[in-house]
């Protein structure tokens, strides 16, 4: 996950959808071709260094073409990314939102590990071990929590 998105190269694409190049590749080709996304906003180049030492350039793709290429692919996998994608839309659209279990739970157990050393630094503090500095490390703590 990078700037609020993920990127795939051309080869992970094809294992993510189990399908050949050359199809994943004209997939591409024609969604920049009906001018569904804009290239320029959706390709990064990234320099890569091989096992035989050489220095090669790989074309990624972020998340808004990787879902395009999901709802155009035909395979199981291309099926199972469809199936998904329709549940969590059709969340949306009737609640309103959707909830990501799996990130709330991660966020939950960081949310509970800051409490942990907020509790751990205001037992020190009555101990006084960080005399003159206890107020202004449970305050910034405090700004993010």
């Amino acid at each position: 996950l990078e700037k609020e998105t993920v990127w795939l190269s051309l080869d992970q694409m094809t294992v993510l959808f189990d399908r050949d190049k050359s199809v994943i590749s004209r997939h591409i080709h024609n969604v920049f071709q009906e001018k569904e996304l804009d290239k320029n906003s959706v390709v990064a180049k990234s320099a890569t260094t091989a096992a035989d030492g050489k220095i090669y350039q790989v074309v990624y793709y972020n998340l808004d073409l990787i879902i395009s290429i999901g709802y155009r692919v035909k395979s199981q996998n291309g099926v199972k990314f469809r199936i998904w994608a329709s549940r969590v839309l059709k969340q949306y659209l009737i609640q309103g939102y959707v909830i990501n279990e799996k990130r709330l739970l991660e966020t939950q157990n960081k949310f509970r590990e800051l409490q942990d050393v907020i509790m751990f630094l205001q037992k020190q503090s009555q101990k006084e071990l960080l005399i003159g500095q206890r107020a202004e490390i449970l305050s910034l703590l405090a700004d993010y929590s």
